[in-house]
């Protein structure tokens, strides 16, 4: 299966889905502060996402058990959102949504502080989501895939910080997950190249210290190996015959 090139009917669907996966992102970052619970927010991204006629995608994906994914500080992605955890000052929050909108997804995601955050987590927050810009600035009919992942790669390892090597970006339409694989690092000028139509999923996670992660007991959280703090941004992104256009953005 090849990399599925969008009708203008699944693209307009798709501008809907990422709508409202961008108010929900927002919607959850207004929200964040300390003493919250992770649940809390989990219901909040729920209700919200029913009401405005989408369907939650991640829940029940895989037997994932929740609608979005909550990972906080040494937490990559995955993280599963409970009553128990609540969020404290000075901690970093990975919010991770989608939605499935008359049949057509939408994804994304941010990391936010929770309250007054040290240099180092702000200047991590601030690579990572540079690194989302760079990557798609690269999302261009004629490009090739990796010229995403090396502009990734290049923004984040020049300011010193590691980009995780396990779990990539992804094509999205009907499906979630869609060819093709889309890697933060790797050589330019290589794999398929861009065609308008195409939707991308373009998702830098970020370490401050090595790459490498595994995931814990619940079999869901990953979290970075040396217990290092670690960012994730994401969006869904049209290849068009002309710029970039960012389908979660609000």
């Amino acid at each position: 299966m090849g990399i599925i090139i969008k009708t203008s009917e699944e693209i307009a669907l798709m501008r809907e889905a990422g709508k409202i996966v961008a108010e929900v992102l927002q919607l959850l970052t207004n929200k964040i502060r300390p003493g919250i619970t992770t649940a809390e927010l989990d219901e909040a991204a729920d209700e919200y996402a029913r009401n405005r006629g989408g369907i939650p995608s991640f829940k029940g994906y895989n037997g994932f058990p929740a609608t979005i994914c909550v990972s906080i500080n040494e937490e990559v992605v995955h993280g599963i959102p409970t009553y128990k955890r609540r969020l404290h000052e000075g901690e970093i929050v990975s919010l991770d949504f989608g939605v499935i909108y008359k049949g057509l997804q939408g994804d994304a995601a941010v990391t936010v502080g929770v309250g007054q955050i040290d240099q180092k987590a702000k200047s991590l927050i601030a690579v990572t989501e540079g690194a989302l810009l760079e990557g798609i600035q690269m999302v261009r009919a004629g490009n090739h895939l990796s010229d995403i992942s090396w502009a990734i790669q290049n923004y984040v390892e020049s300011r010193g910080f590691s980009v995780v090597r396990q779990y990539v970006g992804h094509g999205i339409g009907r499906n979630m997950h869609e060819e093709p694989q889309i890697p933060n690092f790797g050589q330019p000028g290589r794999g398929p190249v861009l065609r308008p139509g195409m939707v991308l999923a373009l998702e830098p996670m970020v370490n401050v210290g090595t790459w490498r992660t595994r995931v814990k007991a619940d079999n869901w959280t990953v979290v970075t190996e040396d217990g290092s703090l670690s960012a994730h941004f994401e969006h869904t992104v049209l290849v068009t015959a002309d710029d970039p256009e960012i389908l979660t953005k609000l």
